[in-house]
């Protein structure tokens, strides 16, 4: 099995001076910066605790974006994509002109295979067993913010309790 590290790809293309190790060079994290979907599981979060002590740092804030289960059903289940472009619909959200059809080509939305009903079931077990433990772990860090807002309400309420 490939073991990736973005870190060391990252280092890597600053060595190297690509576009990409440029760009990377030009962030500074002094202000703080923000894991996305990071960490999963419990040993995935002693072992960011143990890399950030290391550091002399620590988890300051952790985002809960609280979602109910049946509005992810809706959200997720409901989105189908045009492969070749990547544009993105939602039968609800934003519906194509022609079911199924993309706007541009008329060619077929296809719909990805972790946006099934049943492949969000398992997503969904795998996200209470071992995601919410990490909230517990990081209990008195946790800031939970209401999700089903419209997008700019929950950014305020993420900017609010950061």
């Amino acid at each position: 099995m490939a073991h990736l590290s973005t870190g060391d790809m990252l280092r890597a293309a600053v060595a190297a001076g690509t576009e990409e190790g440029i760009k990377a060079k030009e962030v500074d994290c002094r202000g703080g910066f923000v894991l996305d979907g990071f960490p999963r599981t419990i040993e995935q979060a002693r072992m960011l605790d143990q890399m950030l002590l290391d550091k002399g740092e620590q988890v300051s804030a952790v985002v809960e974006l609280r979602v109910p289960d049946e509005v992810l059903e809706e959200r997720i289940c409901g989105r189908w994509i045009h492969k070749p472009s990547g544009r993105s619909y939602h039968v609800k959200f934003k519906p194509p002109q022609v079911s199924g059809k993309d706007d541009e080509t008329g060619e077929a939305l296809v719909q990805r295979p972790d946006d099934t009903a049943e492949a969000l079931v398992k997503r969904l077990e795998g996200y209470h067993a071992q995601t919410m433990p990490v909230l517990g772990h990081y209990k008195a860090k946790v800031k939970t913010v209401d999700a089903t807002q419209t997008p700019d309400k929950v950014w305020l309420d993420v900017q609010a309790v950061l």
